[in-house]
């Protein structure tokens, strides 16, 4: 049916045959609502085509095209006008039906199809399918006055007369035409629309005077589409194999001075100028056959035509297009990293000749050309670059050579590392062209040109020893041929260096790991290397350290070394010292009235000393030349630009090496500070640093550049965390930290201290021991708290404490380790000190003492969060009935008088269930009463154990000699 404004159209009927099999006039039209009940009789292709023609009817046409809700009349008329109607949405719906006809075109077949009639029944006239495609060719015949232009039609090898018979096109693209009761379609892509205009015309006239603008215009795409054939013009029909070429045009191209020809420094960077600005270049891909060249497009005809014109006559020029072997060549270079949509792309100039230069030679091979836009202003070098990277192992460097070549050009690399060393792209050949530095030297080669030093004497390059990482990572990827001793090639592993035995007179067992760790210690030495010593908190870098330096000794070093740490260590390092070498002479040099003279230092092996004597003194200190210098909690000098960074820095010494628990606290910068300190220039200036790994990294969290840090630093640094090493660990490993007290808190404590000796010794001798028990108790307990904080004893205080800020760094160091820590003190207001600091720090903890009514919520909250790391707890209200697996660190605050109780309360953590090794820090006051509760506690420890439960108990247990010696 042909409807008036869609066209020719489609419905669907069930009819009813008679006795004899024929069609009746009971009819019912279906729709795929209804089509069930018709299923008996219908097979697939049925049920497709039902439901393909529901969506080519009136009404889905007006609820998919008719937004406004127009009626159905005055859609079609206002849309449908002939002057003012809509183009656009006639244009689309057009294609819609266009689109569906089709489908429904090409299920017809073995189908009964009927025209109807006008008075609507629907088998009016029947219709026949054929399944064979019929052929067209267009004619174009010229005389001296116009061009005839018309087409033919062949089926089955006879012609098909199709004009002036009633012939309808049903749809256009592609074209179906139904002429005497068939309808049939065609091979290739026949458009209907220029079958049309021939229904009832048998030619198109072009008069001269319009012959050249419709040649172009329409014969043109017509030859290249169709079988066309000419009388008075020549149609020349040519094939030949497609030569693909690749041709660069530069894209926002600045006016720029040229770039320098070798006359740069080579150690002052090049001159700044517009060469390097970054600029856009686009890559178009064409296909030349013979003389024509045609740019690749997915949707291009499988020929094209350009026309020629001599003197009066037309000669079209049709190129058969080999498409196949085009989109084999756009795969290929698909498969090599360049995606060409609609035969362009377009990236950033750099990455462009990049992909050029590394490419060359599988262009050249595989025959692709590739040539710069005759446009352009400037002239690019497009062949094969390379640089070749030679690497020697000398005495106490490693010796560079390196040649590069741009095509018949060698340069002497020596001319070229600055420009990549400043980011520099470009530079002039002799023959004029602009050589592009591929952008791959300036990623992998970077760290090499920036870490190597110019030796002016002989024009070369060498690099030092503790690069060797970046030397084996270049091997590895095959960007430098190296040569190296097999003892160098050790170190890429620490595992596998030789195992040295333990320093004879070294009192005490170095467990497997911290043998290791000495091992590692030793074996930088033997290569004069810095390290790191990076291993958590409790595993014993002390330990590890002062086995080495006992080495050191026994091995014949006759120069002493020092050792730098917070004030708050130096009485440990002295105490483990003594411990574990007693035969190491130790000063220290620390105080106030400290003997300012170097001399001195000959008379030790080890000097300890803390960071801020070092800054005060450096004038001094830096004049002196030590056998090692050695830093604690070595992120004291992760700001590169402090004072106490820069003073460190000035200390001369044959070897470094740092010890910290957190290398790495808040920025990557933090690690160059200290890297650079063990191992001057291993990460270069701090500018590069920031440019090439800093903001990589922290910015754009730049994986590959993580991982080349890494390698470059991994020799120099041993990490191992505590769940690495817990088979060579007993299940419960326990210290005292001392620490210091602050001035102002030693002044008040010393006044208190004086105060209450002559009360409770007074009291004592009038009134007795036994009845003098409460002074004892009282003045005890504030000296104590006094130890601990004196805001505990006075709210107004404003000075600080040293246990309170040591326990603050132990705390940072363990949460940054991402440890879980329980913290124990017998007082409720020295836990409220480090309530107030958390709350301040905005940092989360779980909180429990006596009052605390929802005690198994904060257990759980501690247990089951893993992102909660502290748990306060009064020693009375924890010591007992609690299960805290999931910490492995306990810190003691205060030591209680019985240590039994201390002991229940690390049990908390150290019980069944619990898979980590616990480490207990007991931190105590020095110089303070604490110190001498801990001698009473071994020569008591029977007694408690025995007889005393509390902390009335022990008093009671006190003599008066006892009493004296705590207020010493």
């Amino acid at each position: 049916m042909e409807h008036e404004f869609l066209g020719y159209l489609f419905e669907s009927f069930v009819v009813q045959l008679d006795s004899r099999g024929d069609l009746t006039l009971q009819i019912q039209n279906i729709s795929y609502k209804n089509v069930n009940e018709f299923a008996a009789g219908l097979d697939e292709a049925d049920f497709e085509l039902v439901r393909l023609i529901d969506e080519i009817q009136q009404d889905v046409i007006l609820r998919k095209f008719n937004t406004r809700k127009l009626s159905p009349v005055d859609f079609f008329f206002k849309v449908y006008d002939a002057q003012k109607g809509d183009k656009v949405l006639q244009e689309a719906i057009a294609g819609y039906l266009e689109g569906i006809k089709a489908q429904i075109l090409d299920n017809l077949k073995g189908k009964e199809i009927f025209v109807m009639g006008n008075d609507g029944n629907p088998t009016w006239k029947q219709i026949y399918w054929q399944p064979e495609k019929a052929q067209v060719r267009f004619h174009l015949v010229r005389n001296e006055e116009n061009t005839h232009y018309y087409p033919t039609l062949k089926h089955a090898g006879q012609k098909l007369d199709f004009q002036y018979n009633d012939g309808i096109i049903i749809c256009d693209e592609p074209a179906w035409l139904v002429v005497k009761d068939q309808l049939y379609h065609f091979e290739g892509k026949v458009d209907g629309k220029k079958l049309r205009p021939f229904l009832n015309k048998r030619f198109i006239v072009i008069p001269r005077k319009v012959e050249d603008q419709y040649y172009r215009k329409f014969v043109l795409p017509l030859i290249a589409s169709y079988d066309v054939k000419g009388r008075g013009i020549e149609i020349r029909n040519e094939s030949q194999l497609p030569r693909p070429i690749l041709t660069l045009t530069e894209l926002n191209s600045k006016v720029s001075s040229a770039p320098v020809l070798f006359g740069l420094d080579e150690d002052a960077p090049p001159e700044e100028s517009e060469q390097d600005e970054e600029s856009d270049l686009a890559i178009d891909l064409s296909f030349q056959y013979g003389s024509f060249s045609f740019h690749f497009d997915s949707f291009a005809h499988d020929s094209n035509v350009s026309l020629e014109k001599r003197d009066e006559d037309y000669i079209f020029h049709k190129i058969r297009r080999d498409l196949r072997a085009e989109r084999q060549r756009i795969n290929q270079l698909k498969e090599w990293e360049l995606d060409l949509r609609k035969g362009r792309v377009v990236m950033p100039r750099n990455r462009a000749f990049g992909w050029i230069q590394r490419m060359a030679p599988q262009l050249a091979e595989h025959g692709i050309q590739v040539q710069q836009n005759a446009s352009d202003a400037k002239r690019y070098f497009l062949g094969y670059s390379s640089l070749d990277v030679s690497i020697t192992e000398g005495h106490d460097w490693f010796d560079i050579q390196a040649r590069v070549r741009f095509g018949e050009y060698e340069i002497p690399f020596i001319k070229l590392r600055q420009y990549i060393l400043h980011q520099k792209r470009e530079f002039l050949l002799p023959n004029g062209e602009v050589a592009v530095i591929p952008e791959w030297w300036f990623t992998k080669y970077s760290e090499l040109f920036a870490f190597a030093e110019h030796d002016p004497q002989l024009d070369s390059l060498r690099l030092c020893k503790h690069h060797l990482m970046l030397v084996q990572e270049l091997q590895k990827e095959s960007l430098a041929a190296t040569v190296m001793s097999r003892r160098l090639e050790n170190l890429r592993d620490f595992q596998r260096i030789e195992e040295y035995a333990p320093p004879e007179r070294f009192q005490g067992l170095l467990r497997p790991y911290q043998k290791a760790g000495y091992d590692w210690l030793r074996f930088l030495n033997q290569y004069r290397f810095g390290g790191c010593l990076a291993d958590d908190m409790g595993l014993g870098k002390t330990v590890q350290t002062l086995a080495f330096l006992q080495s050191q000794k026994e091995a014949g070093s006759t120069q002493p070394s020092l050792l730098v740490m917070p004030t708050s260590l130096l009485y440990n390092w002295a105490l483990e010292a003594q411990r574990f070498t007693p035969e190491l002479r130790i000063c220290m040099y620390t105080g106030t009235y400290r003997d300012k003279n170097t001399e001195q230092f000959e008379n030790y092996d080890l000097i300890l000393t803390s960071y801020g004597i070092v800054r005060l003194d450096i004038d001094l200190l830096k004049t002196y030349r030590f056998h090692y210098v050695i830093l604690d909690e070595s992120q004291a000098i992760k700001n590169p630009s402090s004072n106490i960074t820069k003073a460190v820095k000035q200390l001369n010494s044959a070897h470094r090496l740092i010890l910290t628990g957190t290398p790495l606290e808040n920025s990557t910068l933090d690690l160059w500070s200290q890297m650079t300190f063990i191992n001057p220039g291993l990460l270069g200036s701090q500018k590069f640093f920031r440019d090439q790994y800093q903001v990589p990294i922290e910015k754009r969290n730049d994986e590959e550049r993580m991982q080349r840090l890494y390698n470059l630093i991994k020799p120099f640094i041993l990490r191992r965390h505590k769940s690495q090493v817990a088979t060579d660990l007993p299940a419960k490993i326990e210290s005292i930290h001392y620490s210091e007290m602050s001035p102002e808190q030693e002044k008040q404590y010393e006044e208190a201290k004086s105060y209450y000796r002559n009360l409770i010794l007074k009291s004592i001798d009038e009134e007795g021991m036994a009845r003098s028990q409460m002074v004892v108790l009282q003045g005890l307990t504030k000296l104590r708290q006094l130890a601990n904080h004196p805001r505990m004893v006075d709210p107004g205080y404003e000075g600080d404490s040293g246990k309170f800020e040591d326990v603050l760094r132990k705390l940072e160091t363990a949460v940054g380790e991402n440890h879980k820590i329980l913290i124990f003190s017998q007082y409720i207001r020295h836990l409220d000190l480090f309530r107030k600091y958390l709350d301040q720090q905005q940092v989360p903890y779980a909180y429990l003492d006596g009052s605390t009514k929802d005690r198994q919520a904060q257990v759980e909250y501690f247990q089951n969060d893993e992102s909660l790391k502290l748990f306060l707890i009064s020693l009375k209200a924890g010591g007992l009935g609690l299960n805290l697996t999931a910490a492995d660190y306990v810190f003691i605050l205060d030591p209680w008088w019985n240590p039994a109780i201390e002991a229940q309360a690390i049990d908390r953590a150290h019980r069944i269930g619990q898979d980590k090794t616990v480490f207990t820090y007991k931190f105590i006051t020095k110089n303070s009463v604490e110190e001498k509760i801990l001698a009473l506690q071994r020569t008591k420890r029977q007694l408690a154990d025995d007889l005393i439960s509390n902390e009335d108990g022990f008093i009671k247990a006190l003599s008066r000699e006892d009493v004296l010696a705590l207020l010493e």
